[in-house]
């Protein structure tokens, strides 16, 4: 009789830490996390560079030489909520900066366009810049932009990124698209998906405990094409009081 109870137990153990949450409710959960931070603006200047196909496709933006295995610069992030964004990018050596904004769901770049840069913009605006608005409408319009990129938001699985543990929506097959939040905080850390062109994109949110932007912003932001880092951002200084024109956001 101890021995049936005690299997019973460890049972009844194993089925409580193997739960995975609905999608839908781990959506739900990111959007009111964010909501709590009532983020209106926020400015992050930090380190960038570029690697793998970026390099030629940054250097001909830039103006600066690519006979090197990255290159190397300074970006800017800008955001409004809700779904303003503007990310900039510059080199010491280089004639000419380069940046991409988004509004209301619409992106153009600015000058010639750096397709890293791009999706790195495409999916900060629909994940970090919603704002304190309503926790229920951030979820459905998050769940439609997963959605819009293949994610299956009806199946969920638990992986690791960088020792932390996430959630993961989407088929758990290698190639397949995904989203991935941070179990512990229901902050974004990763989104795998693959274009219309064909090009497998993988954004990495990495460490959100940065003295620079706290739990506003990742401290890193990765974006990786074809199993190659092509671009890397990482945040030095954060500012939430930035006074943003909307000259800054005008497409």
């Amino acid at each position: 009789m101890k021995r049936t109870v005690a299997l019973l137990a460890v049972l009844v153990s194993f089925a409580a830490g193997a739960y995975v949450l609905p999608g839908s409710s781990i959506i739900r959960r990111m959007a009111a996390e964010r909501a709590e931070q009532r983020l209106s603006t926020l400015r992050v200047e930090g380190s960038l560079s570029f690697g793998g196909a970026s390099v030629k496709e940054a250097g001909a933006a830039l103006g600066t030489p690519t006979d090197r295995p990255e290159v190397q610069g300074d970006g800017v992030l800008s955001i409004r909520t809700p779904g303003r964004c503007r990310f900039e990018a510059s080199v010491a050596d280089g004639s000419t900066p380069s940046a991409v904004v988004q509004s209301g769901g619409r992106r153009k770049a600015q000058g010639t366009e750096i397709p890293a840069m791009s999706v790195l913009v495409a999916q900060v605006c629909p994940l970090l810049a919603t704002g304190s608005g309503n926790v229920q409408e951030v979820k459905e319009s998050v769940l439609r932009h997963l959605q819009s990129l293949g994610v299956e938001t009806g199946r969920t699985g638990l992986a690791r990124l960088g020792g932390e543990v996430a959630y993961v929506l989407g088929e758990m097959a290698e190639g397949r698209p995904q989203f991935w939040v941070y179990k512990d905080s229901f902050r974004p850390a990763r989104l795998r998906y693959t274009d219309a062109s064909g090009t497998a994109w993988d954004v990495r949110f990495l460490d959100y405990n940065s003295p620079a932007t706290g739990e506003l912003m990742p401290r890193t932001i990765e974006v990786w094409r074809g199993g190659q880092r092509n671009l890397r951002f990482t945040a030095l200084k954060g500012d939430n009081r930035a006074s943003l024109p909307d000259a800054l956001f005008t497409l």
